[in-house]
């Protein structure tokens, strides 16, 4: 009995032995990946640091450029063009979040300035048209903006809580909302075929596209004038009312 219990101690410590070096030998594993991805984090870094350099004045002009290196960063879960803020450390080095915030700012003026004629509504086109201008820029061209930046930068405002959004119509149509109410969606279908209409639309037009009753085309018209003030009323028709929508109208200023 002696023999046999010399015998299972010291094969429970070379198992102690063995379960140890092991440790050891993962331990010392583990920091050398650990110690291998600090050094390529490191010329990650560098490189994508150099690379904005390099292209900033491209990244902030170039609308397809900006798009497509935004598109990089997202597969590899960077946003520079967040702000400081969302983009942390990377939108602190390379200096382009501001360029967000910027836009974001300019957004709210046009909104905040049209909001008296349009009911705090704005088709998506007609802001970029008017953030070109307000930029100095040519649409489509050096500097332009697109589609994709208002709807980054409208994030960006979200924690304003000043009710900013992009709303999806019809027909793929989107419009900017910077009111706080929410566009239901009997006004979400009234929107879109004034949109369809050049901004015109009465009863008759919901009842012909919608199915409506009369009562129900009706009621939404109302509440887009009284309630909330997304549309203006004609009454000189002689076939009954007809409202415009300043949203969804081209305007030339």
């Amino acid at each position: 009995m002696h023999r046999l219990g010399g015998a299972g101690l010291a094969a429970f410590d070379r198992q102690t032995q063995s379960l140890q070096s092991f440790a050891a030998l993962s331990s010392a594993l583990n920091q050398t990946q650990i110690e291998s991805l600090h050094s390529q984090l490191n010329q990650f870094r560098t490189s994508l640091s150099r690379f904005a350099s390099d292209h900033r004045d491209e990244i902030r002009k170039d609308p397809q450029f900006r798009q497509a290196f935004q598109q990089m960063c997202a597969a590899i879960g960077v946003d520079p063009l967040a702000g400081p803020r969302k983009g942390g450390w990377w939108a602190e080095m390379l200096g382009l979040g501001d360029w967000q915030y910027e836009l974001g700012v300019q957004i709210v003026d046009i909104c905040v300035s049209t909001r008296e004629r349009n009911g705090g509504m704005i088709e998506m086109g007609e802001l970029i048209r008017l953030l070109s201008k307000l930029r100095g820029v040519a649409e489509g061209g050096e500097g332009s903006i697109t589609e994709e930046d208002v709807v980054r930068s409208i994030k960006t405002l979200a924690p304003l809580g000043s009710g900013y959004e992009v709303v999806q119509l019809e027909g793929g149509k989107k419009m900017v909302r910077s009111v706080v109410k929410e566009l239901d969606n009997d006004q979400a279908a009234a929107l879109g075929i004034a949109q369809m209409l050049g901004g015109f639309i009465d009863v008759s037009a919901l009842v012909d596209s919608q199915g409506w009753t009369s009562e129900r085309a009706k009621t939404v018209l109302e509440n887009m004038l009284i309630r909330d003030g997304l549309c203006w009323i004609d009454e000189q028709e002689s076939g009954g009312p007809s409202y415009w929508v300043p949203s969804v109208m081209q305007w030339q200023d």
